[in-house]
């Protein structure tokens, strides 16, 4: 479950546009996932981005630089989700009719906030064209068409199509947007097609998170905005274990409550091993994206990222 408290965590993570892997660490994460910045790595001067603060938030904006990581480090975590991708399009299958309502309750019904975030993020306009991948129920893209208005596009994709026929029931009325089965590697879509490409909480499911980002990354024009949503672990390493806990015990037992507790015992699994916001970032600066940066949202337990495609 989701522990949000009334004031998200706001925090801008500022990475050097030249930033590679040998250009940043990791802290001890053993533990959690949970990452702080090492001893002696001081905050840089550089303002925080004019959007470091969203849906009324408040909060300061952390100006850390990108720090170095120590010769031979490995990073911890896995680069993309062991369970074959028919297996997790089966099981959000099975979720579909009881997604948003679930959702709703693991995240206290803040999950709204966190999308309207995400699109501000994404610095669309009316009139433009945007992709979401991993739609879901369409929540997010339906967000997505109102910022861009009846002149604009969205496409949502998602490759359970369980997931896109709630999606396309519940949104008839937004001419602009449409729904397809589609493979998250595997775009059918032509390059630089788009204004800017969205991700959120799906990124989890991916086999190969690089590879999505990259594929993101093809189909948005230079200069546009590829932006992920996506689940964290809290931090400092004591939240970051107590949460890990109650998140464990508590979506297999709401789970339960729709008759669908071994599809919500996969969502904490899923997060074990995840990379953290600052491996995030090199995962996503590693798919060719610069001026990655990111925010906690939810104290922690909710990461938001944003890059732009070199131009």
């Amino acid at each position: 479950m989701i522990v949000p408290d009334s004031r998200d965590e706001t925090i801008e993570q500022p990475i050097e546009r030249q930033m590679t892997t040998s250009h940043a660490t990791m802290a001890d994460e053993r533990d959690t996932g949970a990452q702080d910045l090492p001893p002696g790595v001081t905050p840089t001067g550089d303002a925080p981005p004019p959007d470091a603060q969203v849906d009324g938030a408040t909060g300061s904006a952390d100006r850390s630089a990108a720090v170095s990581m120590p010769e031979g480090a490995v990073p911890t975590s896995r680069a993309g989700n062991p369970v074959p991708g028919a297996e997790v399009a089966a099981m959000f299958d099975d979720i579909a009719p009881v997604y948003d309502r679930m959702n709703t309750l693991m995240t206290f019904g803040l999950d709204g906030r966190w999308r309207r975030a995400a699109v501000q993020a994404t610095h669309l306009s009316a009139g433009d064209a945007v992709i979401d991948v991993a739609c879901g129920t369409g929540k997010l893209a339906a967000t997505l068409a109102e910022r861009v208005g009846p002149f604009g596009r969205v496409l949502a994709v998602d490759l359970a199509p369980g997931m896109i026929a709630e999606a396309t029931e519940q949104n008839r009325d937004l001419v602009q947007l449409e729904f397809r089965v589609a493979d998250a590697l595997a775009l059918a879509v032509p390059d630089d097609a788009f204004d800017a490409a969205t991700i959120a909480f799906g990124l989890r499911n991916l086999p190969d998170y690089e590879a999505g980002f990259r594929e993101l990354a093809r189909v948005v024009r230079p200069g546009g905005r590829v932006v992920c949503l996506e689940l964290s672990v809290p931090r400092p390493r004591v939240w970051g274990r107590i949460y890990h806990g109650v998140f464990r015990r508590s979506a297999p037992l709401l789970g339960s409550m729709f008759g669908r507790r071994d599809a919500y015992s996969y969502l904490p699994q899923s997060l074990e091993g995840f990379p953290n916001p600052d491996e995030l970032v090199r995962t996503m600066t590693g798919a060719g994206l610069v001026d990655v940066s990111y925010r906690r949202l939810a104290l922690g337990a909710v990461a938001l990222h944003r890059g732009t495609v070199l131009s």
